[in-house]
């Protein structure tokens, strides 16, 4: 998963004693980067995830970037999705879903 998500979001790795992953940005990232923390867990992910990512791809390319995403390992992920939808649902290599969004998203 370190691997996956480190390519994924270009990230760099920190492996830790207990089979954790700190995932930090590179000394040329913005300030707002975000760093994940990846956590081992015995059972196999079961219902939804507790936490769904939403990916924009620098330059707007979806299409490419939803290639990218398969070539490291990510998988097509069907949750209901008629097709018309604004974004593209895949799921990383342990099943976990998240999109990559067409537009930017606007909450509420």
């Amino acid at each position: 998963m370190a691997e996956f998500w480190a390519s994924a979001l270009d990230l760099r790795i920190e492996r830790l004693d207990d089979g954790s992953a700190k995932l930090y940005p590179r000394d040329e990232a913005a300030p707002d980067v975000p760093t994940l923390w990846l956590q081992p867990t015995a059972p196999a992910k079961s219902g939804k995830n507790r936490v769904h990512p939403d990916l924009r791809p620098v330059g707007g390319d979806v299409e490419a970037e939803v290639e990218r995403l398969l070539g490291l390992g990510a998988v097509r992920a069907d949750v209901g999705q008629s097709g018309d939808e604004p974004f593209v649902v895949l799921a990383d290599p342990e099943g976990n879903e998240f999109c990559v969004l067409r537009n930017e998203p606007r909450g509420v």
